[in-house]
């Protein structure tokens, strides 16, 4: 009767001594859950975004209906730089648009033709030289719209601001119509095509 006694008490030991390990288990698992799940919503709100590319306007590097993501927080440690491509909100038509940074505050843009020229020099735009030369190799022009123009009429960058322009430049709304974007209203940098999958890559800057 001790012998089985003793089977007993020690098993009710060993019971005893599990259930705070199991409950200590559960405990850190629900902890790395909730870890898990404020990760997911700083990196997916606060840090980076999903955007869906719509229409033709940056030809030929970004297509309709590709999935790119925005980095949120590049902007607040510094200021864009030419040639990268940016997410921002237009006000007046309460959409977000993509395009690229063609000048920044205190530029002055000229467009004539396919010449782009900033601040009186002439610039090479390498991630659209094979498009423009195709419009060429066919008598035509890559570009539609000239700036400054008869919308936009000032062609120097004011603070706080940039130009932009949108790859596919004969159909493309941007800077030449809709004017200076605030610096305010960019929500980041397209940094990588994630979709459709054969498509994914890191997005060129220049």
């Amino acid at each position: 009767m001790e012998s089985g006694n003793h089977l007993t008490d020690s098993t009710v030991e060993q019971l005893q001594e599990k259930q705070p390990r199991v409950k200590n288990e559960m405990i850190d698992w629900l902890k790395a859950i909730i870890v898990a799940i404020v990760l997911v919503f700083i990196i997916r709100w606060l840090l980076f975004a999903p955007f869906i590319v719509e229409g033709a306007s940056m030809e030929p590097n970004f297509k309709t209906d590709e999935r790119v993501v925005v980095n949120k927080v590049i902007y607040d440690f510094r200021d864009p730089k030419l040639s990268e491509v940016v997410v921002f909100h237009v006000r007046k038509e309460q959409r977000d648009f993509i395009k690229r940074v063609i000048g920044v505050a205190g530029d002055t843009i000229q467009y004539q033709g396919d010449n782009l020229y900033v601040n009186g020099k002439k610039v090479e735009e390498s991630y659209i030289q094979g498009a423009i030369q195709d419009a060429h190799a066919k008598g035509e022009l890559y570009n539609n719209v000239d700036f400054p123009n008869a919308t936009i009429t000032d062609s120097k960058v004011p603070e706080g601001y940039i130009f932009v322009m949108g790859d596919h430049r004969n159909n493309s709304r941007d800077s030449r119509a809709i004017g200076f974007v605030s610096i305010k209203d960019i929500v980041g940098r397209a940094d990588v095509i994630f979709w459709p999958v054969d498509s994914a890559q890191w997005v060129k800057h220049k």
